[in-house]
């Protein structure tokens, strides 16, 4: 893990088009700003291993016995 040390308005770049930039410190908590084109996708980490888990899940699972209850 790469860590960096930012101030309010800094910002860091990753693989020339995604820029990062701490808008706003407050106690523990850090406000943060991503511009990223839209064919990259941003999760926080949270809902990502939600994301993740689910479709885990969903190929364990045996989808004929869902379609064959659609007919």
């Amino acid at each position: 893990m790469l860590a960096l040390t930012r101030k309010k308005g800094e910002s860091l770049v990753i693989n020339n088009n995604i820029e990062i930039t701490v808008m706003e410190v407050k106690g523990d908590q850090v406000k943060i700003g991503i511009t990223a084109p839209k064919e990259i996708p941003i999760y926080r980490k949270e809902v990502y291993l939600q994301i993740q888990k689910e479709n885990e899940e969903a190929m364990k699972t045996d989808g004929m016995s869902e379609l064959k209850g659609l007919f």
